[in-house]
């Protein structure tokens, strides 16, 4: 079996959530989430679709692990596990960073590193961390490096770990009970199964998640460029 799906593997798969529902169930979404909230190689990891897409499935998911036979029961479950899992990985992206953080202060300068970068993250993070640490957590690649970057300017333990636990929550959560309730909801309605259009699922999801960023990168430098106007 583990020799055929290895024959198998396409790197483009790694980019579909249905690959680890299907290779892996609970154990691989775990891993999956934990890499990509605090692991440098875990940014292009499918955080947001894979979460959604696990909630369409939650009910296979939990029978795989304890089945409950309730179905607010069996999402309970998935949530718990898995926020501990975005929990464990912040918490190591952070201590990453702490370890990193002082010797960056001694760097030299270059075209990509300015010493005054790290004195304006910090006191981003002084004013806005709990925040920042929260709605990083929706918003992909950026919640891979923002505990790190939380770390590297030394943000408080206490406040970090506060906000930490409650972004993956809000993050788990959201994500689980949308791709569930959406898909019960459609096919209540519309009889139309999720499970069978999951590239349509996917693509909303990624275009939803990104579109705040590239906006603000397109709009931004406009009027970087026109600040006068």
């Amino acid at each position: 079996m583990l020799l055929q799906i290895l024959m198998d593997f396409e790197w483009t798969q790694l980019l579909q959530p249905q690959f680890y529902i299907e290779h892996g169930g609970v154990w691989l979404i775990l891993l999956v989430v934990f890499a990509e909230t605090g692991l440098f190689a875990g940014f292009f990891l499918p955080g947001d679709s894979l979460l959604f897409v696990a909630g369409i499935y939650s009910t296979n998911l939990a029978n795989e692990f304890i089945p409950t036979g309730n179905e607010f029961l069996d999402l309970t479950l998935l949530i718990l596990m898995i926020s501990l899992a975005g929990i464990l990985g912040n918490t190591t992206g952070y201590w990453v960073g702490r370890k990193v953080g002082p010797a960056m202060y001694q760097w030299k300068e270059n075209f990509l590193f300015k010493q005054h970068y790290l004195h304006q993250a910090h006191d981003f993070y002084e004013k806005h961390g709990g925040g920042a640490i929260i709605i990083a957590r929706f918003i992909p690649i950026v919640r891979t490096f923002a505990p790190i970057i939380a770390g590297i300017v030394q943000m408080d333990k206490k406040k970090f770990s506060f906000f930490n636990i409650i972004g993956s929550f809000a993050w788990v959560g959201s994500m689980l009970f949308g791709g569930h309730f959406l898909q019960k909801w459609i096919l209540a309605q519309f009889n139309f199964d999720l499970k069978d259009h999951l590239e349509v699922i996917v693509l909303g999801i990624v275009f939803v998640t990104t579109a705040p960023v590239i906006a603000k990168l397109f709009f931004g430098k406009k009027k970087d460029a026109n600040p006068q106007s």
